[in-house]
């Protein structure tokens, strides 16, 4: 969800990147709206306040509007701020807690995921009703065990893939709010190892 300072108009706010712009019929995302958030994000970062989390620029969302930035690459720019915003949160904790500490969070973390991922396919997640549309459960699957995979072996998978995965819609399909949860939570992972 975006906050309301970003979706306040931002007539008077100097553009913080240059995105490309979409034409014709494709909708890209509100380019004051982004322009909004990019600039809160670095005068937070700038100002190294806790105002703005990795996982808030996670969530960040933006209206589709004719002649907005191609919305590919301000997921790009979105990605490299979650990032930075996780290094020097992981930076911090080390500083004030140790090395050790940060790990065996990471680590603790990381064996709830899989705990999770180690229930039967297909029932991973709770289920949609059968006239609700739900993720569609091979689909969710599949990446479950590429996320097990590399949780449990070091298979290699990185956030960009999970932050971009993508699923169909069936009846009687996953849940999304928990798929996205858990694609959240292992992100997190990811981002505290780097």
């Amino acid at each position: 969800m975006v906050s309301d300072d970003v979706q306040t108009s931002a007539a008077s706010a100097q553009p913080t990147a240059a995105f490309s712009v979409t034409s014709g019929r494709v909708r890209g995302y509100h380019r004051a709206a982004v322009d909004t958030f990019l600039a809160a994000a670095r005068a937070a970062f700038e100002g190294d306040a806790d105002d703005l989390s990795a996982a808030d620029v996670r969530v960040a969302s933006f209206p589709l509007v004719k002649d907005g930035y191609v919305v590919a690459e301000v997921d790009a720019a979105l990605g490299r701020v979650e990032d930075a915003l996780a290094a020097r949160a992981r930076d911090r904790a080390v500083r004030a807690q140790g090395a050790g500490v940060w790990v065996e969070q990471a680590r603790d973390d990381a064996q709830i995921i899989l705990d999770h991922l180690a229930r039967p396919k297909r029932q991973r997640f709770a289920r949609t009703g059968l006239l609700t549309f739900g993720y569609r459960i091979d689909e969710v699957d599949h990446v479950g065990t590429r996320i097990a995979r590399y949780l449990r072996d070091g298979e290699p998978l990185t956030a960009e893939q999970l932050r971009s995965a993508a699923f169909r819609m069936q009846r009687g399909g996953y849940r999304e709010e928990q798929v996205d949860a858990l694609l959240d939570a292992t992100v997190d992972v990811i981002l505290a190892v780097r």
